[in-house]
């Protein structure tokens, strides 16, 4: 499978089928952005009437390119697209991307369409990733094959969207954040590659460190919780799942053509395949710079180390509503902070060192806090005061050996952004506001909870049931010596007793009066 998917992510030659020099198709976005990468391979458009698209030769149809094809990228109507799979079929090209929307989504006629094409599909042992998707982009290449305005830099985040107006909007956003990817896919109504081809392809690239997913609905369950089992143990599988309310689950049939399913089935299925599940999009892109820059917590308690009180109230509220626990910490540790910090410091968990606090007071409180038992991670929150150089308080951390998780929340912008660089580039992902903070954390214990459950192997017997077995033998081992090989009801009523499984009050009568 995964050479398959290769044919289309690392191709030598792709054609371009619906290339064009009209400005404002999609056609002519796509074969810009293939011509305009730093991609080696060639390229090829294909569209029938023209000589040459783009200033490179272009052919009437796949058929009569000479050169053997790995990936076709078709922009064409779709009412011309079943004719062309076929083509490709013929052509030998294994690979294919249609961009082009009207099947599924459109009614009787492109359901037909979308069943054409994938009979096609199977007939010539072809992969397709589409119909109705923006296609892909694979940074590391140069390569985009998809006709969104911009291209992300190299990274180790692969993203996996069903819709690609969201794509879109990442990628602006990416760029702007400095955000990399190893791929970047929009799999629109997934007629045959689906989530789980892509976790099988993914889980294996040495360039992708985690799996980041946009799903609004999910064809094979079954071999999708496979897949995620089998590597969420490796890299993490973060999913955004949308139509979790009732009208927001009818939504996506307007555009992928299917429904998005029962929400409480995905969490639970999610959390037994170590899969993370989030609420938003930015939390989608937090926790994946949070489990790639630090470890899992090990429990849900957390400790605020501050300079400013205000913020550290606001994280300590939060993190309450949403269940999770402030580190009570230690009397040892209360006394290593007496030692430390002024005398009117907070005393407790948040631990205020104060305004006036330095790098060196900074740091001390934050590693009494990490030596501390009762400590699972550290939210460390700074605000700009006039004696307080956030850079400096930021190398601190970075340059100190911190073996417990830890996020950072330099609040402000223009006068924390270099701490932001410094802390980022130390491992440490930092955030705008606390709730962002405590969000992640609380994901990322989630997320160490899903990988425990994950490598649970369940009992043989439940441990709140405690089975009478010798009566139960001796049940069965009576039946036995009497020659029978099926018991009565009552017998059977009796066996169910002895292990402590409920049933329905009952006795025999032998009248209808009785």
């Amino acid at each position: 499978m995964a050479h398959q998917l290769q044919k289309i992510f690392q191709p030598k030659v792709i054609a371009a089928r619906g290339a064009s020099d009209r400005e404002g198709t999609v056609g002519n976005a796509l074969i810009k952005n293939l011509l305009s990468g730093t991609f080696s391979g060639q390229v090829i458009p294909v569209n029938p009437g023209h000589n040459t698209i783009q200033g490179v030769k272009s052919y009437p149809s796949v058929l009569k390119i000479p050169e053997p094809v790995d990936l076709a990228v078709i922009a064409a109507p779709a009412k011309w697209v079943p004719k062309i799979v076929k083509e490709c079929g013929e052509a030998g090209i294994k690979g294919l991307v249609i961009i082009s929307a009207g099947f599924k989504e459109a009614g009787e006629e492109g359901q037909k369409m979308y069943q054409d094409i994938l009979e096609t599909s199977r007939a010539y042992n072809m992969r397709i990733i589409g119909p109705n998707c923006l296609g892909f982009i694979n940074p590391k290449l140069g390569l985009n094959a998809s006709f969104a305005t911009r291209t992300p830099s190299a990274g180790r985040i692969a993203f996996i969207s069903q819709s690609g107006a969201l794509c879109t909007a990442i990628l602006d956003w990416s760029i702007d954040q400095s955000v990399g990817f190893s791929h970047f896919v929009s799999i629109g109504s997934m007629l045959d590659v689906g989530f789980h081809d892509l976790i099988d392809y993914l889980g294996s690239d040495p360039n992708t460190s985690s799996i980041l997913i946009y799903m609004e609905s999910l064809k094979n369950p079954r071999r999708f919780m496979s897949a995620a089992r089998a590597f969420a143990r490796h890299k993490p599988i973060i999913v955004l799942k949308a139509g979790k309310s009732e009208a927001g689950a009818k939504a996506p049939l307007s555009h992928t053509g299917s429904p998005a399913g029962d929400d409480a089935r995905f969490r639970t299925g999610f959390q037994r395949a170590g899969v993370l599940q989030v609420d938003t999009i930015q939390q989608l892109f937090d926790c994946a710079q949070a489990l790639a820059m630090q470890p899992l917590p090990k429990g849900d308690r957390l400790a605020i180390v501050t300079n400013a009180g205000g913020p550290g109230v606001l994280a300590t509220d939060y993190l309450s509503e949403r269940g999770g626990k402030l580190s009570a910490l230690s009397d040892e540790t209360i006394g290593q902070l007496n030692g430390i910090l002024p005398e009117h410091w907070s005393h407790g968990n948040p631990v205020d060192v104060l305004g006036d606090a330095n790098a060196k007071r900074y740091l001390s409180a934050v590693k009494a806090c990490a030596d501390d038992k009762n400590v699972d991670a550290i939210l460390a929150i700074l605000t700009t005061q006039a004696v307080t150089d956030p850079a400096d308080v930021a190398r601190a951390l970075v340059l100190e050996d911190i073996k417990k998780p830890i996020l950072a929340c330099w609040m402000g912008e223009g006068d924390v952004y270099e701490a932001r660089e410094i802390l980022e580039k130390g491992r440490i992902p930092n955030y705008r506001y606390p709730e962002n903070v405590v969000d992640v954390f609380l994901k990322m214990y989630q997320y160490s909870r899903n990988l425990e459950l994950l490598h649970e192997t369940p009992p043989d017997i439940p441990e709140d049931i405690n089975p009478d077995k010798e009566k139960a033998a001796a049940l069965i081992n009576g039946i036995l010596d009497a020659k029978r090989y099926q018991m009565t009801e009552e017998e059977a009523k009796q066996l169910l007793e002895y292990y402590e499984i409920a049933i329905p009050p009952g006795k025999v009568v032998s009248s209808a009066k009785e």
